[in-house]
């Protein structure tokens, strides 16, 4: 698959990927490689200059932006209704959605609040909640935390893979960092600089028992070393 801009910028050239149905894929790679075009691509936020992306017959789409983009006059709840209000669906049919993607992350007793009452975590979750209350088969993520401090950062860390171990979702996920990358993953592709392309396919067990301990044991900082090689070689490849 290539895509190139219209300012001739070619941002990816050559890129070939498979979603695995189940799997936690993260994509990794230095900045510019092309890793959110890749994303948008197969969101269907916009078109390959060449070649195709294919998506199952009828699978339902979640997408989480870097920003938390909540509309500033809606509550939580609201926010997380909005998807599911344009979509068609009654109050009645969405309520108990909102509901159900408010408790899975954690916010039941900040139904009510207003963007501006939260921190920036939360505002997140909210995110996260709203693109999961769609019920989606494959969740998209787009460095979700990268603003965040570590510990927020380790907490929602935490909360999306529960919900991947809990609600068999499929999840592809950009990061720049080699740990967070190791930690959530099942299956990391890196990326190499533009145009953007494929360099590295590094399968990991899948992070069933991810916990605090699992950061310093001997199998994870193993992980991480290769991985972070392979990252090294892509930016001089």
């Amino acid at each position: 698959m290539r895509k190139a801009f219209p300012n001739g910028t070619v941002a990816l050239d050559g890129l070939d990927l498979a979603v695995r149905r189940g799997e936690f894929l993260s994509l990794l790679g230095p900045s510019g490689c092309g890793k959110s075009t890749a994303l948008r691509l197969m969101a269907g936020l916009g078109e390959p200059t060449a070649g195709t992306v294919q998506r199952p017959a009828g699978a339902k789409l979640g997408f989480v932006f870097q920003e938390p983009t909540l509309m500033p006059w809606r509550t939580v709840w609201g926010n997380v209704r909005l998807p599911l209000q344009m979509a068609g669906l009654s109050r009645g049919d969405a309520e108990p959605r909102v509901a159900d993607a408010l408790e899975r992350v954690g916010l039941t007793s900040f139904a009510r609040a207003y963007p501006r009452q939260l921190s920036g975590g939360m505002k997140m979750r909210v995110s996260i909640a709203r693109a999961i209350a769609t019920q989606p088969d494959l969740l998209l993520l787009d460095e979700p935390f990268a603003a965040l401090d570590e510990i927020t950062r380790g907490n929602l860390n935490d909360d999306l893979l529960r919900l991947w171990q809990g609600h068999g979702l499929t999840i592809v996920f950009v990061t720049h960092s080699v740990y967070e990358s190791v930690y959530l993953s099942s299956r990391i592709v890196v990326m190499a600089p533009r145009p953007g392309r494929v360099v590295a396919d590094i399968p990991l067990p899948p992070p069933t028992a991810r916990t605090e301990e699992y950061r310093s044991a001997p199998s994870y900082v193993a992980d991480c070393r290769t991985v972070s090689a392979a990252l090294k070689s892509a930016i001089h490849a």
